[in-house]
C-alpha cells in the first residue's frame, strides 16, 4: 500500500504544504468579511453597529462549525493513519449528519431569536431592524456555510489542502462580486442594503458548498455514500468528544465579544464602535494562523495515530515559528497603521482618538496570542481538548474581563491593554500544558 504522505514527507515542506491554501483561503475569507463591513459602513453608522452586534452570533455560527469540524479531521485522519478506509468513510458520514443538525440549530436562530437578541443589546430600533433583517438570512440560509465546513475537513483529513482554498476561494470571490451589486443596487440590481450583504454572503456560502462536494466526490482516499446510512452513536460520541471542547473553545469569543462591549461601553461612547473594527481587523490578521492551525491538526492527529513523536514535536516547534512572525508583522502593522485602518470603516473623528491609542495597545498582545492558538492547536489533535480548552477559557473570559473591568475602573484610557495581559498570561499556561502533555503522552510514542 502506498505511504501517505503525512506520515513519510518531511514536516517542514509538509506543514507548508498542508497549510498554506488553507491560510491562503481563510485570508481571503477574513478580507470579505472586512470589505462587507467596509461597504455597510458607507450606509450610516447604525447599519455598521448592527453588523458589529450580530458579528457574536456569527462567530459562534463558526465556533460550531470548526469546533465540530475539529473532531472530524482529528478523528478521520486517525482512522486513516491506522489503514482503516472503512471507518474513515463512517466519520465522514456521520460528519455530514452532524453538520445538517447544526444548520436546523442556526435555522431555529433565525426563525424566532434575531429580534429578541437586538432588543436585548440595543435601544436603537434603526440598529435592531437592521441587525434582524441581516442575521435572519445569514442565519436560516447556512445550510451552504455548514456543508461548506464538512467538505474542507473531509478533504484536509484526506492529505488535500488545496481542495478547502478552492471551496473558500471560490465563495469569496462570488461574496465579493455581489456584495456592492446588492447593497448599493447599481444597474438591474435591487438596493437591499443590509439586506443585500447577507444575501451576498449567502450565495458566496452556497457555492462554496457545491464545489467541496464535487471535489469530495472525486477525493480517493473517502467516500460518502448516504444509501443506507444509518447515523452511529458511537462514532457521533467520539466526534463531540473531540470535537465539544473546541466548539465551547471556540465559543467563548462571543460571550468575550458581548462581555467587552458591555463593560468597555461603561467607560467610552465609542467602545462598540472600535471593538467591532478591532474584531474585523483582527480577523484578517489572526486567520492565517487558523489556517496554519487547520492545516497542522491532520497532520499531528495522523502522526499520533502512527506514533510518531519526532514529526509531531518537529511540526509544532515550525508552527510556532510561522505563528510568531505572523503575529509579529500584524502587530507591526497595527502600531503603525491604526488610523488608517479605523478610517476604513468611516471612523468618526472622536472615534479615531480613542480607537488609535486603542489599537497600539490590543497590538502588543498578538505575538503571545499566536504561541497559545498553535499550541491549542497541537493539545487537540492528540486528544487533549480539555486542556485545550483551560488555555482558550483563561484567554477570553477569566483573564480579560475582569482586567477590562479593573482597567476600565483604575485608568479608562488604559483598559484596553486587558488583552495584552489576559495573552500573556495564558500564553504561560498554554507551554505549561504542552510540556506536560510531552512527558505524559509523546514521550511513550516510538
Amino acid at each position: 500500500m502506498e505511504e501517505n504522505k503525512m506520515g513519510v514527507m518531511p514536516v517542514r515542506p509538509l506543514l507548508l504544504h498542508m497549510a498554506w491554501p488553507m491560510m491562503l483561503s481563510m485570508l481571503i475569507q477574513a478580507l470579505y468579511n472586512m470589505v462587507d463591513s467596509m461597504f455597510v459602513s458607507r450606509l450610516n453608522r447604525e447599519a455598521f453597529e448592527a453588523l458589529s452586534l450580530s458579528y457574536p452570533v456569527q462567530m459562534f455560527m463558526v465556533a460550531v462549525c470548526v469546533g465540530t469540524g475539529v473532531g472530524v479531521n482529528a478523528l478521520l485522519s486517525r482512522r486513516l493513519g491506522q489503514q482503516d478506509p472503512e471507518g474513515a468513510n463512517a466519520v465522514a458520514m456521520n460528519g455530514v449528519f452532524v453538520y445538517l443538525l447544526s444548520w436546523l440549530l442556526f435555522l431555529f436562530f433565525g426563525l424566532f431569536l434575531t429580534r429578541p437578541f437586538f432588543g436585548f443589546f440595543t435601544d436603537s430600533a434603526a440598529v435592531a431592524g437592521y441587525g434582524a433583517r441581516y442575521l435572519s438570512l445569514v442565519t436560516g440560509c447556512s445550510i451552504g456555510m455548514t456543508m461548506q465546513f464538512v467538505t474542507e475537513r473531509i478533504l484536509l483529513a484526506s492529505g488535500d489542502p488545496v481542495g478547502p482554498m478552492v471551496i473558500q476561494g471560490v465563495g469569496a470571490v462570488v461574496n465579493l462580486i455581489f456584495d456592492p451589486l446588492l447593497i448599493f443596487g447599481p444597474g438591474p440590481f435591487p438596493a437591499l442594503g443590509v439586506a443585500g450583504a447577507a444575501a451576498a454572503t449567502v450565495m458566496g456560502q452556497l457555492t462554496g458548498m457545491a464545489v467541496g462536494f464535487v471535489l469530495v466526490a472525486r477525493c480517493r482516499t473517502v467516500a460518502l455514500s448516504p444509501k443506507g446510512f444509518r447515523p452511529q452513536g458511537e462514532v457521533i460520541a467520539e466526534l463531540y468528544r473531540i470535537g465539544l471542547p473546541a466548539i465551547v473553545m471556540q465559543s467563548l469569543a462571543t460571550f468575550m465579544t458581548l462581555g467587552l462591549n458591555k463593560i468597555m461601553a461603561l467607560f467610552s461612547s465609542s467602545a462598540v464602535f472600535i471593538l467591532g473594527a478591532y474584531f474585523k481587523i483582527q480577523s484578517f490578521i489572526f486567520m492565517p494562523v487558523h489556517g496554519l492551525n487547520n492545516g497542522m491538526i491532520p497532520v499531528v492527529g495522523y502522526n499520533y495515530g502512527a506514533r510518531h513523536r519526532a514529526r509531531i514535536t518537529g511540526l509544532t516547534r515550525f508552527a510556532l515559528c510561522i505563528a510568531v512572525v505572523i503575529m509579529a508583522a500584524g502587530t507591526l502593522l497595527l502600531l503603525c497603521l491604526p488610523g488608517f485602518f479605523l478610517a476604513l470603516f468611516n471612523a468618526e473623528p472622536e472615534v479615531l482618538a480613542a480607537g488609535v491609542p486603542a489599537l497600539r495597545m490590543i497590538a502588543l498582545s498578538f505575538p503571545f496570542a499566536g504561541v497559545s492558538i498553535v499550541l491549542c492547536a497541537v493539545l487537540q489533535a492528540v486528544g487533549e481538548s480539555l486542556r485545550s480548552l483551560a488555555v482558550s477559557l483563561a484567554r477570553q473570559i477569566l483573564l480579560v474581563l475582569p482586567a477590562a473591568l479593573a482597567l476600565g475602573l483604575l485608568a479608562p484610557e488604559r483598559m484596553w491593554l486587558c488583552f495584552l495581559l489576559s495573552e500573556l498570561l495564558s500564553c504561560g499556561l498554554a507551554l505549561l500544558l504542552y510540556r506536560q502533555i510531552c512527558r505524559q503522552k509523546l514521550s511513550r510514542l516510538s
